[in-house]
């Protein structure tokens, strides 16, 4: 029988074109292992959506040390996609994802289209996954970002992607150009369901006793709070620019931040930085999602996305 409660309580369901997911908490890739690490500490099946580290091609190691400097009001990382390689993604790291309930959008990198490609017809046709999220925007690697800084090869490497295999692409695109909207409408128009916005802001890090940066890659990406209100600038301007999807990343602290966020243009969040200092953070946003929803009258997530009102 349905209870008073249960028939109250806003139903948190996500539709990102084609992909579902039980609920808007997302957790980002890069800050979540390959989730075997959080078992212990997080209930993996209650999120709405798990993305291991970026795989690429080939394993990589990653930059030289310091790889990450603390700062004011989050963190700066040069990690430089230090993975095990799509192989051992495959062999050893997806079986045990595949097991999980939360639905599982595994994040690819590659140095060219053809890499990109492959990459996503090896990932997708495996059982498990449920979408592949393209990260053209990391900007701790060698040719990174190019992909994600220019709106025809975003639509290029995104059409190629999708031509690839049947399963949803999402588009991870950088804050670090001078108009994401066109990029966004280059992923739209290459066939994504859905843009991922955004990932880290490039900064540096400078030991001035030394007179050096402190980042063995010179540069790295800004996380956390410090660049929310960025974040939240870009969801709005591709908001107005393109009718599919977006998934809100940046400074997601607690739930004032993920409701602000939903409000703005995303249809769904993912928690990055936070999993280091608050790795439990998303089981909270998860109960505490429904009252929030209440509060304002909304039976759904839905109800409330893009309701920002600017004038």
């Amino acid at each position: 029988m349905t209870s008073l409660t249960d028939v109250n309580t806003p139903s948190l369901q996500t539709t990102l074109g084609r992909l579902t997911l039980p609920n808007p908490i997302m957790v980002a890739s890069g800050t979540f292992g390959y989730a075997r690490e959080m078992q212990r500490i997080v209930d993996l099946h209650r999120l709405g959506g798990i993305l291991p580290k970026t795989i690429t091609a080939e394993p990589r190691i990653g930059n030289a040390p310091w790889r990450t400097v603390e700062t004011s009001a989050g963190l700066l990382n040069a990690i430089g996609l230090d993975n095990d390689g799509v192989d051992a993604f495959l062999e050893h790291h997806l079986p045990y994802l595949a097991k999980l309930s939360a639905p599982i959008v595994v994040s690819v990198a590659g140095r060219t289209v053809e890499d990109f490609t492959e990459l996503a017809r090896r990932v997708g046709q495996c059982e498990g996954v449920a979408a592949i999220e393209l990260n053209l925007s990391c900007p701790n690697v060698s040719g990174g970002i190019d992909f994600g800084t220019n709106a025809e090869s975003c639509q290029r490497v995104v059409a190629s992607a999708r031509e690839a295999t049947e399963v949803p692409i999402l588009a991870k695109l950088t804050p670090n150009v001078t108009s994401i909207a066109e990029i966004a409408r280059g992923a739209a128009e290459g066939g994504a369901d859905a843009v991922c916005l955004t990932n880290t802001v490039l900064g540096i890090a400078v030991d001035w006793r030394k007179q050096r940066p402190i980042l063995g890659n010179g540069m790295g990406g800004l996380s956390g709070p410090a660049i929310k209100p960025i974040a939240l600038r870009c969801v709005h301007q591709v908001r107005q620019s393109v009718d599919i999807p977006i998934i809100g990343i940046g400074g997601i602290a607690n739930l004032d931040d993920v409701m602000q966020f939903l409000v703005t243009g995303a249809s769904a969040v993912q928690i990055g930085t936070a999993n280091y200092y608050d790795p439990t953070l998303s089981m909270r946003l998860i109960d505490e999602l429904p009252s929030a929803l209440a509060e304002i009258g909304a039976t759904e997530v839905s109800d409330i996305v893009g309701t920002l009102k600017t004038s």
